[in-house]
């Protein structure tokens, strides 16, 4: 059997992408990093959230903290609307890279594959080059398809359902969606 890791964003997200391989006979090793998620407590609920899930499933989970919300905003700082394509996926998928070449997998994923929410064609093109560059193969799926199920099991087994992506611009941008909702029908 292949060795894959999948580089893991939140529990809720890991849900369809765990089982979906799983049925496929591939048995995933999670790996946690994540350093765009902010403030620390967001960061803290989703990793213990994860580390919870991944025991009551009986999967592997390898976590590597790297809280750093300083080295995130400056990273991202002078191009804040382009963050995911140029900070956020290189550096999170390029990291779960570089532990899966210095521990022997053969291939990786990522549980970002599975949220409509997320840049997909970005993701994949990311993934890759990634693949291209380090000689892993890079398992592609789809996860999209499964969103709505791996949310409702999440819910089911009361996992921590966050509300934004992860960074404090999503956080941000959440907000300001609500502000506008909430001007327009306070003119209503």
């Amino acid at each position: 059997m292949k060795k894959i890791l999948m580089h893991t964003c939140c529990a809720p997200c890991s849900v369809y992408c765990i089982d979906s391989l799983r049925s496929e006979g591939l048995e995933p090793t999670l790996f946690w990093y994540n350093p765009n998620i902010h403030p620390y407590i967001e960061y803290k609920t989703r990793r213990d959230c994860l580390n919870d899930y991944a025991a009551s499933v009986d999967v592997e989970l390898i976590v590597k903290e790297d809280y750093g919300l300083d080295k995130f905003c400056q990273a991202v700082a002078g191009d804040i609307a382009n963050r995911c394509v140029n900070y956020c996926y290189p550096k999170r998928l390029g990291e779960a890279v570089r532990y899966a070449l210095e521990h022997g997998y053969e291939a990786f994923t990522t549980t970002l594959l599975v949220s409509p929410y997320q840049k997909h064609d970005e993701i994949k093109k990311v993934c890759e080059k990634l693949a291209a560059e380090s000689g892993l193969e890079f398992v592609y799926r789809d996860f999209r398809v499964g969103f709505r199920e791996g949310q409702a099991k999440a819910r089911e087994l009361g996992l921590y359902m966050q509300k934004y992506c992860g960074c404090i611009f999503s956080e941000e941008d959440r907000y300001r969606k609500q502000i506008a909702k909430d001007l327009e029908n306070a003119s209503i």
